[in-house]
């Protein structure tokens, strides 16, 4: 393949790495910072309120369990390994990885990335967690070999695996009362069998549809009974994403349905898909695309919340927990306040139905937990394994790779494979929303020819940066799968720091290099992150090492792992005490405080917008609840009677109809839910109306007139 020259400033930075001695291209060692709340992203926001995600990485298909006073979770994984995590909460936002159902799935060659093989988009998916008696179960399908069961009574593990003689998919089972055991599944027409007590198969003859196709029922179904009757709650993108739910008085109907969750994108559009991929991997030369949101940017797609669940607390409070395709960092999980109406469980809060706060009160457990981080991210690779939050892409071949051959390094032993994504022994974590920058240091010494090492990002289309051994000279390689294009450089010596930052709103990334530690050089310009369905995965950090030539060669180490998130602390993101400026990201002009005592907006360089009604006095009032006071003296923004247009007055005297709950959007974008109302203070743009506070929430594109953005006035 060709490669493509380096521009001039390349090229004269690559000159001056020649001047550079040995001694200057390793930078000192040092350990590795803790993954801290304030260095990655926790929902905690640590006032007694939490904000969506629960994970601002890939975590889907997720099942959520109360056993006593004790949340546990678990989701897909797909063809990483380990598989299927167990996680822990006591409040239901901060969680803790327990570990894992299952080290490694011994299925064929495709789960060994051999012969050619693969099975990206298969393996474990849409798992049921359940606990009956004393014991923890997962249910869940694997392409090709049928359901598996996996049970504990602890659930850190050990865990048991055994076959379930059928190949129902997508299952949600149900522990009745009367000791019958059953599982709901398939799309539409939803089905329903009676499992055995022993749960080695599927009771003879107990096969039978319990919802007809043409009920708006979709898949990825959970399965509880709740005061006697039963609930199914299940996904459906067709033709867009929502959640549905099903009630019977019997598992075997009739079942009555509604819509419970509808149009919530949390302010989010629909992503990049890359196009031209079939059942197999596209080899590099193949032809792929990606393609553009579409037009006007507020379609839907699949992506508002679905397939989710419920979950009871001890006081009878119910929370709703869902995934929402997040462009391509991939699928991550919600919660959702419940209300019940007439009988059924809608996400949202009175007044707003089917719409869910981005930001709420926590849950009330009774647990009081601080913010802390899911995840240790940061690796420095001295321990006996790496970081719980790795998995190896496909089962690894322990032969091939170490933590203790040079202690403190991760050595990949090279194996041959055509390219990236059939390399094995590719080392893989999730990327973090909205940005995250991931940096290695690699010690490419080992290298034999034809070896080729380094930091990539996973997914279809894939890019990574590496080092290329090439007899005896070490050369730095660029590869972007999109545009099938190569970059490569003269590398002084075989050790080099790699980097790649990502913004995953945009969907843009960058790869940069450098040999003293400090200074890192671009190369391969921006790169075009997409969500498909071949992997079935958001992008991956991957640390990896193959052999282009088709031999074994030698070996990658990799010094440490670094993960940054410029965005991880939300501390300051709401300006309490400070006096703002406050403009509707829609039209981009100022709130003011209109002389006739509701709130509008004044047009930009009017005499109004430099005025004392366009400047407002953030004033805390606790749990993420603001009070706006206006700088002119006309009072507190204030909601009165059902919050129509020219229902948010400036009142003198504040009263609790003057609080919001403050919707942190980042970047100094957000929304203000009024507690009157449960809807957020908004206008519309094509009618000039004064804000009113009946909005339900966010179009995708955020320019429906509910999201704002603040500057402090100086």
């Amino acid at each position: 393949m060709p490669a493509r020259p380096l521009p001039g400033l390349a090229l004269t930075a690559l000159f001056a790495l020649f001047s550079l001695s040995a001694a200057a291209q390793t930078p000192p060692a040092q350990a590795l910072p803790k993954t801290t709340a304030a260095t990655t992203w926790t929902p905690d926001n640590g006032n007694g309120t939490f904000t969506n995600p629960l994970f601002n990485d890939e975590f889907s298909d997720p099942d959520i369990i109360r056993v006593g006073d004790d949340y546990y979770m678990t989701g897909t994984t797909m063809h990483t390994m380990p598989a299927l995590p167990v996680l822990h909460s006591k409040d239901l936002v901060n969680w803790r990885l327990l570990g894992y159902a299952l080290d490694r799935l011994e299925m064929g060659p495709e789960y060994r990335l051999e012969g050619g093989k693969d099975a990206y988009g298969a393996g474990i998916w849409a798992p049921a967690l359940r606990y009956h008696n004393g014991t923890f179960y997962i249910f869940s399908n694997i392409n090709g070999y049928g359901i598996q069961v996996f049970t504990a009574t602890n659930p850190a593990g050990p865990w048991t695996h055994k076959s379930l003689d059928s190949k129902i998919h997508d299952l949600s089972v149900l522990f009745d009362d009367d000791g019958k055991i059953y599982a709901v599944y398939s799309y539409d027409e939803v089905r329903l069998v009676e499992l055995k007590p022993d749960l080695s198969g599927v009771v003879e003859g107990s096969e039978r549809v319990i919802i007809p196709a043409g009920n708006a029922m979709g898949e990825g179904h959970h399965f509880y009974k709740i005061k006697g009757k039963y609930y199914i709650i299940s996904a459906n993108y067709a033709p867009v994403g929502r959640m549905q739910a099903a009630r019977s008085d019997s598992p075997f109907g009739p079942y009555e349905t509604v819509t419970i969750s509808a149009r919530e994108t949390m302010g989010t559009q629909f992503g990049w898909r890359t196009q031209g991929i079939g059942r197999s991997l596209p080899a590099p030369g193949d032809t792929i695309s990606v393609s553009p949101p579409p037009p006007g940017g507020n379609a839907f797609g699949a992506d508002p919340l679905h397939q989710g669940g419920l979950v009871e607390l001890p006081n009878g409070d119910w929370w709703g927990f869902s995934m929402m395709d997040v462009k391509s960092m991939g699928r991550t999980t919600f919660l959702s306040p419940v209300t019940w109406h007439d009988g059924w469980p809608y996400f949202g809060l009175p007044g707003n139905l089917g719409r869910s706060p981005r930001t709420w009160l926590k849950p009330a457990t009774g647990a009081t937990v601080a913010p802390t981080p899911t995840y240790q991210r940061n690796d420095d690779f001295s321990g006996p394994k790496p970081q719980a939050v790795w998995q190896w892409n496909h089962v690894p071949d322990d032969t091939k790779w170490s933590l203790s051959e040079r202690r403190g390094y991760l050595r990949l032993h090279s194996l041959p494979a055509p390219h990236f994504l059939l390399a094995r022994n590719s080392l893989t974590q999730r990327v973090i929303g909205p940005e995250s920058t991931a940096t290695t240091t690699l010690d490419a010494k080992g290298l034999k020819d034809g070896d080729v090492a380094g930091l990539g990002l996973l997914n279809i289309p894939y890019y990574w940066l590496g080092v290329v051994r090439d007899g005896q000279a070490y050369r730095l390689r660029f590869y972007d799968q999109l545009t099938n294009t190569t970059i490569e450089a003269a590398l002084p010596g075989p050790r080099v720091q790699l980097r790649v930052s990502g913004n995953y709103d945009t969907e843009l990334s960058q790869f940069s290099y450098s040999t003293d530690g400090r200074t890192f050089t671009p190369m391969g310009g921006d790169v075009r992150t997409a969500y498909q369905l071949r992997t079935f995965q958001g992008v991956r950090f991957a640390l990896f090492a193959f052999n282009e030539k088709g031999t074994t060669g030698g070996q990658a180490d990799f010094d440490d792992f670094r993960v940054d998130e410029p965005l991880a602390d939300r501390s300051h993101n709401i300006p309490a005490g400070k006096i703002v400026t406050i403009r509707n990201f829609a039209n981009d002009q100022p709130m003011w405080a209109n002389p006739h005592g509701m709130l509008h907006f004044a047009a930009n360089g009017s005499k109004a917008a430099a005025g004392p009604g366009a400047r407002f006095r953030v004033h805390d009032r606790g749990q993420g609840r603001v009070a706006l006071e206006a700088m002119d003296g006309s009072g507190f923004l204030t909601v009165v009677g059902l919050g129509l247009s020219s229902d948010v007055r400036l009142m003198k005297t504040e009263t609790p109809d003057s609080l919001f709950q403050w919707q942190d959007m980042l970047r100094k974008q957000f929304m203000l839910m009024s507690l009157r109302t449960h809807r957020y203070l908004g206008l519309d743009v094509r009618t000039g109306e004064p804000y009113a506070a009946d909005w339900p929430g966010a179009d995708p594109d955020r320019k429906d007139g509910t999201v704002l953005v603040w500057e402090e006035v100086k």
